[in-house]
């Protein structure tokens, strides 16, 4: 056993791949080993901003020798005549044997020719020079790039490489172009804290010898060091830091050596709004801010890459860079409220939403639009619609401003602030930051109804609008994030349990965008929208975390329905209804309920469509004949679905299907005595008359199960 040592040694990588890349070996390389049967006993895998690194300890030093088996030809085409034939010689040549190694045997087809093989194993030296090149160039990123005169890509140009077999050097070479890069021993050290190179001895050193070089390449590790230092900084200064973790995961991997420096920015920046501070730290400088309880401090604290001795000097150059930063921020700040922010709407016409779509200006007006017919759904006041339709319309208003020019992160926010500053009523200011949440999968969602109702009005007009024009979204591409926009409207009714009809809506969208607009049929958008809105549910509802566990996917079946127009209608209809009858099928499932109804009400469904009553009738008035009936179990049967009835109405007023579950648990041995029991009947009878009848007793136990789910969908245990 051996241990293996990889250094890929690079210009600055971007910190986002450092993390990618370290993320696709973890994946790749113990796959790629267990494949070539060298898995090592374990692999331990490191990156900074300057390089990417394996250690692979305990590798077989070669592969173990293994047996194996071929199958060939059968007899009649290997021989004729006792000969072999040409197919036979082929088989024996691509496997390197003589037809005297051949082996018959009986298989199921008849007699084959087999071949068993010894193959001895390979060299772990050998099967490693053919995979690091796979390792380093099988990487994947944005915007690799070329460099010299060669073809090779990647996020910056390779400058070194390390790859020590226990204290051998493992020759690997990497051409590009006129450049070649040969693998040796020697690897390189801090930029600044030890700008010399560092001969490696061992693969077994690396860890404790790049540290003597201030290179800390554990990712893990820096993270450590990184939270402890900033902790205790903050606490040097009676704050506390305000940990962004993307900016952590982000800061990691743009240091080797990493030491916390606090600096200091002049108090008149705190006038700032505490949004555009923190960003522009987060965002611009990489810095962590600090805080006294509520309150900013005019400190933060930045994660030097160079001398710890000269942290003074680091921190009063990272102070100069930020109070220019923050004065330009001033500047915006001041000049954004000389004016109104509805005075900014005129602005919106000269920024282009889509080409095909028209400007800013042009979305706000389908967006007041859209915002009104949700409004007239939920049956709001006359205040309440008026302060939907003054956010809707001042909701883009911010993105005209100089901040949110310089911070377009701040879009949203700034609109709340400028709102607040021109008088606008408070639930439109909240709304005006609001309607922009979700911004991503975990985000907090709206909690104003002002808010919701126009976050959701910006989002149905631009799924409509952007699926007029064909681009819906294709595998991995959703550049205008239309899933995210469609699991938003979804998250948002449920959450706020708004009473709305999205087929409605979606019909009224429709209809008034394809008004006037050559080549957008109102009907086919429609159809899109709604099939592209049913995987967004079935998505949502596979992750319902609200529901304290995912949702079966039979059950989603169930509910949504399988090729089933009806089941689609009904939960674009009321998308809450859907919600909770998913959630009522799993919680039944789990406690065993389900079981107890499943087998009648299955039984029936698969009988009931060898009649014609249609799927929507519960009442057995006029669609069942009690003077046909032949058998107590009819009688029965017929007296259970007039009980049923009520408790089925009930469940549907009340979106409490216990009712319902209820009532056909009563049901079941009823059904089943109509089945199964000594006055059983036989549903096909050769009456027409008796059969239809016996069929539309089915048919409406059916239906009534129906009203909570397809049962026929549902997968038994």
């Amino acid at each position: 056993m051996a241990t293996f040592l990889l250094e890929v040694g690079t210009e600055d990588l971007p910190a986002s791949f450092v993390g990618d890349a370290l993320t696709q070996w973890k994946a790749k390389i113990p796959a790629a080993l267990e494949e070539q049967l060298l898995s090592p006993d374990s692999i331990e895998i490191y990156g900074t901003p300057r390089r990417l690194a394996l250690v692979l300890n305990g590798i077989p030093a070669h592969q173990p020798d293994r047996e194996e088996e071929a199958k060939g030809p059968s007899v009649q085409a290997a021989f004729k005549d006792g000969k072999p034939t040409k197919a036979a010689e082929g088989f024996a040549r691509s496997r390197g044997v003589s037809v005297e190694d051949f082996e018959i045997r009986d298989t199921k087809k008849g007699e084959f020719i087999f071949v068993t093989q010894k193959i001895a194993g390979r060299a772990a030296t050998d099967i490693l020079t053919e995979l690091i090149p796979q390792w380093i160039l099988g990487l994947e990123g944005k915007r690799f790039m070329r460099w010299g005169d060669g073809d090779l890509r990647f996020p910056r140009p390779v400058r070194w490489l390390v790859t020590l077999m226990d204290d051998q050097v493992l020759p690997i070479t990497l051409a590009n172009g006129s450049e070649v890069c040969v693998s040796d021993r020697i690897s390189q050290g801090h930029r600044v804290l030890h700008p010399e190179p560092l001969t490696l001895k061992h693969a077994t050193d690396y860890v404790e010898a790049m540290k003597s070089i201030y290179v800390d390449v554990d990712p893990a590790e820096r993270r450590r060091k990184i939270v402890a230092q900033v902790a205790t900084a903050a606490q040097s200064i009676q704050g506390e830091a305000i940990v962004n973790p993307d900016l952590l995961d982000e800061v990691i991997n743009l240091v080797e050596w990493p030491t916390a420096v606090v600096g200091k920015y002049d108090e008149e920046f705190l006038e700032l709004p505490s949004e555009v501070v923190i960003t522009e730290m987060e965002s611009h400088q990489r810095y962590f801010p600090l805080k006294s309880g509520d309150r900013l401090l005019p400190n933060f604290i930045t994660i030097s890459n160079g001398d710890p001795a000269k942290a003074d000097i680091i921190a009063e150059g990272n102070a100069r860079v930020i109070r220019a930063r923050l004065s330009d921020g001033m500047f915006f700040f001041n000049a954004d409220r000389t004016q109104p922010l509805a005075d900014c709407l005129p602005k919106l016409e000269m920024v282009t939403f889509e080409e095909r779509l028209g400007s800013m200006r042009q979305k706000v007006d389908r967006i007041v639009g859209v915002a009104g017919a949700i409004a007239t759904q939920l049956n709001l006041d006359s205040t309440q619609t008026d302060l939907v339709n003054r956010a809707a319309l001042l909701c883009k208003a911010d993105l005209v401003t100089q901040m949110v020019g310089e911070f377009p992160e701040l879009q949203g926010i700034m609109g709340e602030k400028y709102a607040r500053q021109s008088q606008e009523p408070e639930p439109v200011a909240i709304a005006i930051s609001e309607h922009y949440l979700p911004k991503g999968a975990g985000d907090s969602l709206p909690q104003s109804l002002t808010g919701q109702v126009v976050g959701l009005a910006d989002r149905l007009d631009t799924l409509v609008s952007i699926f007029s024009l064909g681009m819906k979204p294709t595998g991995s591409s959703d550049p205008f994030a239309l899933r995210r926009a469609a699991n938003a409207v979804v998250s948002i009714i449920w959450a706020a349990s708004l009473d709305l009809n999205l087929t409605a809506l979606l019909q009224d969208i429709t209809t008034t965008f394809a008004a006037g607009r050559d080549g957008v049929n109102a009907s086919e958008l429609q159809q899109d929208l709604e099939s592209f809105f049913e995987q967004r549910v079935r998505t949502l509802l596979q992750d319902d975390e609200a529901a304290g566990e995912a949702i079966d996917y039979d059950l989603i079946n169930a509910v949504v329905g399988e090729d089933d127009p009806d089941y689609r209608a009904r939960v674009l209809s009321n998308l809450l209804d859907a919600r909770d009858r998913a959630r009522f099928l799993q919680e039944i499932r789990t406690n065993g309920t389900l079981a107890t109804v499943y087998e009648t009400v299955n039984r029936a469904s698969k009988l009931a469509v060898k009649g014609d009553l249609d799927t929507t009738s519960l009442d057995p008035a006029g669609i069942v004949d009690a003077d046909l009936f032949q058998s107590p179990a009819e009688t029965a049967f017929h007296a259970s679905l007039q009980k049923l009835v009520p408790q089925t109405q009930a469940a549907q007023a009340e979106r409490n299907y216990q009712k319902l579950i209820d009532g056909l648990k009563k049901a079941a041995p009823v059904v089943a005595e109509f089945f199964d029991g000594d006055n059983s009947v036989m549903v096909m009878d050769e009456d027409a008359a008796v059969r239809q009848n016996r069929l539309n007793l089915l048919g409406l136990l059916r239906n009534h199960a129906r009203v909570l789910a397809d049962f026929g969908a549902i997968v038994k245990g």
